[in-house]
């Protein structure tokens, strides 16, 4: 399996999501996860993301989903990017307020670079969550 292989299956694994359970074998121990989006400023591992999505796919918006527009791979910087929309309905318990019922269409951008060995050893997520949230009636 090459790399952007392994990739692929992380990302359909943590977006469906899975959880860290699902996702691990794709992990470097210790990967880094960073965002400048405020809902995810404190996460600092993927680990912690991929915990963080399954509350958020199962509790929050129950039966979310994403499709996927593009996907590369960078062969000299080992680095995978994703480029998906997110589909999610406020559905659930969790989140700033009571369930609102709401949905947002989400666009997002993955960028994962992978160790020598295949897999993801940091994760950039780059998202607008302020329109999402707004899209949710959380803002």
């Amino acid at each position: 399996m090459t790399a952007f292989d392994t990739a692929k299956r992380f990302l359909e694994a943590c977006d469906k999501p899975a959880g860290w359970a699902g996702c691990q074998a794709f992990v470097e121990p210790g990967a880094t996860f960073v965002s400048q989006s405020e809902p995810l400023a404190d996460i600092t591992t993927v680990e912690a993301y991929c915990e963080w999505m399954m509350a958020f796919g199962t509790i929050t918006a129950p039966g979310s989903t994403f499709d996927m527009h593009a996907a590369s791979y960078d062969e000299s910087t080992r680095t995978a990017t994703f480029f998906a929309t997110y589909h999610a309905t406020h559905s659930g318990e969790g989140g700033p307020v009571p369930p609102t019922h709401q949905q947002t269409h989400s666009h997002y951008v993955y960028a994962l670079t992978m160790s020598a060995s295949g897999k993801v050893e940091r994760m950039v997520k780059i998202w607008n969550a302020g329109w999402a949230m707004r899209e949710l009636g959380w803002a």
